[in-house]
């Protein structure tokens, strides 16, 4: 961008506790009524928060934190599973509605969207950004029922953060020229990427608000943290970020993650548990016409002691018995370093690239990172046989008398 163009128009639409919303909307006499709710776990504490409500953050619930925990915290609160399907479908929708208003729509996760309306200024005159940002949200809640918040500037980091600030079913956009003293106003633990061990870090620095951060030199904090996170702190301290909103950017992950209702300390059930999961997460990016570099495997453990192994492959796979099989010594490798009763498992599945873009094979048995071509086409074979008959319709012989049992249970998130 040359130095006389205008200045890009960048808006993040963040869907407000979508979660909440989502469950209130489905069950209004029930969830809808409770000012007091928690999405994700049991009533009995198992399993992990996914949201709440603005009511019950006010007593400390917050995101990813054990269900127990944030009982114990708002012993009042209502709790209701995630409402997974319709999740995807009002998500859909908001999008839908973004693409009637916004000439670029990104999805940067299934509750947040950026637009970039560089170059519209003429056909919203005389609109300004923020009655733009206004516009948009009262046209999201009436068409979809689904409250947001925006956050607008000149980059994407800018919008993200001055998201925060509009929350709840508010907008803030920071004027171009404008970025330094919005920044000023934070804690460097705001800034999206500087995470906890960082913030800490800076702290023993004696920094701790943006303020501090930027009258130290690039040299010092490369010299603090290593040349590219130094340099890297450096831009984002600054709201530095030149990177595009993308409507064509690919998925960056696909995840599955299962809180048991009990403890689990068997690896036999653990890899049973596994190979179902490896198996949804692989379906899931098959469906998006993906392959994966790189596979993780996480357990939390009873005492929520979270640990996560990775392994990044010479060339991208797609396979349920190829991903099965790496995910699998990822959790034995997990398990040897400490065998203790899990109460979560999840695979992820990352560098991710389009089919088009990965090697091709020419016969069955020739192998890329361990994957046969016929075992692509076994798992190709499989999921539209799923799709004709129904889930249940091919299921691995390992997994038949766990069906069967019915031991144990969970709740489980797939992104995808």
């Amino acid at each position: 961008m040359s130095e006389t163009a205008s200045p890009r128009r960048i808006l993040l639409v963040d869907c407000d506790a979508f979660y909440v919303q989502v469950a209130r909307l489905e069950d209004p006499e029930g969830a809808g009524k409770a000012e007091l709710l928690i999405v994700g776990g049991s009533a009995t504490g198992r399993g992990v928060v996914t949201s709440a409500s603005y009511a019950a953050r006010a007593y400390g619930v917050r995101s990813a934190m054990p269900t127990a925990k944030a009982l114990r915290l708002c012993p009042e609160a209502t709790v209701v599973p995630v409402p997974r399907g319709v999740i995807v479908e009002r998500s859909r929708s908001v999008r839908a509605v973004l693409e009637e208003l916004s000439p670029v729509v990104q999805a940067a996760s299934i509750d947040e969207f950026y637009l970039d309306l560089t170059g519209t200024e003429r056909l919203f005159a005389p609109e300004t950004l923020t009655d733009s940002a206004w516009r948009i949200r009262r046209t999201v809640l009436d068409r979809t029922e689904i409250s947001v918040s925006l956050g607008g500037g000149t980059r994407r980091v800018i919008a993200k953060l001055a998201t925060t600030a509009a929350k709840p079913a508010g907008v803030h956009i920071v004027a171009p020229g404008k970025e330094e003293d919005f920044l000023r106003t934070l804690d460097l633990a705001d800034l999206p990427g500087v995470g906890p061990s960082l913030v800490e870090a800076l702290a023993k620095k004696g920094l701790v608000r943006v303020e501090d951060a930027l009258e130290v030199q690039a040299e010092w904090l490369q010299r603090w943290f290593g040349q590219r996170r130094g340099a890297w702190l450096h831009k984002r301290i600054r709201g530095v970020d030149s990177s595009e909103v993308d409507p064509h950017e690919s998925r960056k992950s696909i995840s599955s993650e299962r809180t048991f209702f009990a403890d689990i300390n068997d690896d036999e059930e653990l890899e049973l548990r596994l190979l179902k999961q490896a198996g949804s997460v692989a379906a899931t990016m098959r469906r998006k016409a993906l392959r994966a570099r790189t596979v993780t495997v996480k357990l939390r453990d009873h005492d929520f002691n979270t640990r996560q192994h990775s392994r990044t492959l010479p060339e991208p796979i797609e396979s349920d018995a190829a991903i099965y099989e790496v995910a699998k010594q990822l959790l034995a490798e997990l398990r040897a370093d400490r065998s203790v009763p899990s109460r979560l498992l999840g695979v992820g599945l990352t560098g991710l690239v389009s089919v088009t873009d990965a090697p091709q094979l020419g016969l069955f048995e020739d192998e890329v990172a361990g994957e046969t071509e016929r075992e692509r086409q076994v798992s190709r074979t499989v999921d539209e046989l799923r799709g004709r008959f129904g889930g249940d319709a091919v299921v691995p012989g390992r997994l038949v008398d766990s069906m069967r049992r019915r031991r144990g249970g969970g709740n489980e998130r797939v992104d995808g």
